[in-house]
């Protein structure tokens, strides 16, 4: 309305000023009071208010300073000797001082290095502190982005915080921190995020909270990914705009912008799953001379810490690292692996590259390398298939070393050994006394029922696979003597399997246990004993083994059998993939020599069964083809 009001006044005003020029005379005086809006009323009568927007555009154009002979041997100094030379024989404005400043900083770590190996006598050379002085003094007449680095390069020559000079370029800052560019803004933020100083942060917060309010501003990728990786001083809120201007600019986004934007969310553990999907597709189309080994590790790095799964950038990496994997470091090899691992991705031309590699270079290795590379192969359940010579190199290394390690990684690494099948009784024997078992009582309740499990798991392989080696009872007393975890809730299919035993048992309790905790640290989701006519028969009279209490006193008569029921859950396989992880191949092993017959009960086959009768039909067809199988063997 009040527009509408203006443009009627103005034509009102522009017809008088036509039949009138005195009127006009009389008028453009006050309205000249009125700013920079009396150029509008200088111009033709016939020009309206509406029509201001037309205005040359030189005629609004800054006024720019002439050059002079200081401006250009600043522009052309190479040695930061040159700076102090010319502000000596020309100086200058508090603008070009500033300016110098900026480039003596500049040159001073392009030619001597960081200014904490400089000697003290560096900064008190006084054509310096005339240059500092001049900024100081004359520090309202620095234009905003000269100001700005002046700042950088006061906090990169370390200054004081209670120096005049900073104090003095600090303060005009902050008086005029809402003038400043979002760019500028974002320097302030990236340069100053890591700095102490009372002044230093409030500089920082301000900037924040300026840009917290002008984040629509934002339009370049590089500002972008910079306030990203600065995202521990932001607020939450600030983040998510950035993170939704990200996605805005995702296919303009280099391969270094996005290896920056990924590692940033993967160390803020920020998981914003859309950003992560734009970025892989816009990745995908970059160039393999832009895949680098550094961007694939840190990738990798980002992708494994925050659990994000994108297959083809996987196969994509794959792709690109298999030429370069002997050039590869131990580091860098280490590195891909176990991020590899911890997305359960299971590449097997790659790893099998991996394990050549460290049979052709083991001597490059050191023990910890050897030892996450075990871990990451036995979390996949991956075996090389010049498997000799690959474990003759491990078995070599591990002999007078394994002993040697913290007793934490020193379990990982003897657990891992049991589920790729490489164990030896001397390697398991000395973590199973009671020393040993009580070092892993310090840490926390989760970790520590992790560690006991781990344990139990390494008596059962001695004791299963390893008959004789060594008495696990000795042992078991001090394993008891751990605390317990709770354990925890049922999934659904649990749940719908016990239902479904429990239909296929007619209901008897006698016939079943559910929820089993055996003496091998592996818990079964459900046992039956069946008859050779594969009808479940009372179980509880049966001696048990594999329970602490023994069970009952008879022998199993002959054609019966012990059945085990495992749930295999999503999170048990490798990603994309029906392997089983490493751990639960174990678990099969352990519990068939323990003289189970395992029916297993993956999530892909259950879920599609939709009524009990599909249910139960599906369990007893499963009980008949493993039942055969065994009596085949």
């Amino acid at each position: 309305m009040s527009s509408r009001i203006l443009v009627r006044c103005g034509r009102v005003l522009c017809l008088f000023s036509a039949q009138s020029p005195a009127i006009t005379t009389r008028l453009l005086p006050t309205v000249a009071a009125e700013g920079h809006r009396s150029s509008l009323w200088t111009t033709t009568g016939s020009r309206l208010m509406c029509e201001a927007r037309t205005l040359k555009e030189e005629d609004s154009a800054p006024i720019l300073p002439t050059r002079t002979l200081l401006d250009d041997l600043v522009d052309k100094a190479v040695d930061p000797e040159d700076i102090l030379k010319a502000w000596d024989e020309n100086s200058g404005t508090g603008n070009q001082a500033a300016s110098a400043l900026k480039k003596w900083t500049h040159l001073v770590l392009k030619t001597k290095g960081k200014f904490k190996e400089q000697p003290p006598e560096l900064l008190e050379d006084p054509r310096l502190k005339d240059i500092l002085t001049t900024v100081s003094q004359q520090v309202s007449v620095v234009w905003n982005s000269t100001l700005v680095s002046s700042v950088q390069a006061l906090w990169i020559i370390n200054l004081p915080s209670t120096d005049p000079v900073l104090n003095s370029v600090q303060t005009e800052i902050l008086w005029r921190i809402r003038r400043l560019t979002y760019k500028q803004l974002s320097h302030l933020i990236d340069w100053g995020a890591g700095r102490k100083g009372t002044h230093d942060v409030t500089i920082v917060n301000a900037a924040l909270k300026q840009l917290e309010l002008r984040w629509t501003e934002i339009a370049d990728v590089k500002t972008i990914s910079t306030l990203i990786s600065k995202g521990e001083r932001m607020s939450p809120t600030l983040l998510d705009r950035l993170e939704d201007k990200a996605l805005e600019f995702a296919e303009a986004f280099s391969t270094e912008d996005i290896r920056k934007v990924c590692v940033s969310l993967a160390a803020q553990s920020r998981r914003s799953v859309p950003l992560l999907r734009a970025l892989s597709y816009h990745l995908l189309q970059k160039s393999s001379s832009e895949f680098t080994t550094q961007l694939m590790l840190d990738m990798a790095f980002a992708y494994g810490k925050l659990n994000f799964h994108h297959t083809q950038v996987f196969q994509r990496m794959a792709a690109e690292l298999m030429p370069k994997v002997p050039e590869l470091s131990p580091f860098e090899l280490i590195r891909l692996a176990k991020s590899f691992g911890f997305l359960k991705w299971l590449h097997l031309p790659l790893f099998e590259a991996f394990a050549e590699n460290y049979t052709l270079n083991s001597e490059k290795y050191n023990v910890l390398q050897l030892s996450n590379l075990l871990m990451t192969f036995a979390r996949l359940g991956f075996q090389p298939s010049k498997g000799d010579e690959f474990y003759a190199k491990v078995h070599s290394a591990l002999e007078n070393s394994l002993s040697r390690l913290e007793p934490f990684l020193q379990t990982d690494v003897a657990w891992s050994l049991c589920v790729l099948q490489q164990t030896k009784p001397q390697y398991l024997i000395p973590l199973l006394q009671e020393q040993h078992i009580s070092t892993l009582t310090d840490s926390s309740p989760a970790r520590r029922e992790n560690y006991r499990l781990k344990l139990l798991h390494i008596a059962a392989t001695l004791q299963l696979e390893h008959p004789g080696s060594f008495n696990t009872d000795i042992s078991q007393s001090a394993l008891d003597a751990l605390p317990h975890q709770s354990p925890s809730s049922l999934s659904p299919i649990q749940t719908s399997l016990r239902e479904t035993l429990h239909i296929l048992v007619d209901g008897r309790a006698e016939a079943l246990r559910v929820g089993v905790n055996t003496v091998f640290g592996w818990i079964v989701d459900g046992e039956i004993v069946v008859d050779s006519d594969n009808k479940p028969v009372n179980l509880m009279s049966f001696k048990a083994p594999h329970l602490s209490s023994g069970g009952g006193q008879d022998n199993l008569p002959d054609g019966a059998h012990r059945v085990a029921f495992l749930v295999w859950e999503f999170p048990n396989f490798c990603s994309k993939s029906k392997d089983l992880l490493g751990r639960f191949v174990m678990m099969k092993r352990h519990l068939q020599l323990a003289g189970f017959i395992i029916v297993e009960v993956p999530f892909y086959d259950w879920l599609l069964l939709k009524s009990d009768y599909q249910k139960l039909s599906y369990l007893k067809d499963k009980i008949g083809k493993a039942v055969a199988e065994d009596m085949a063997k």
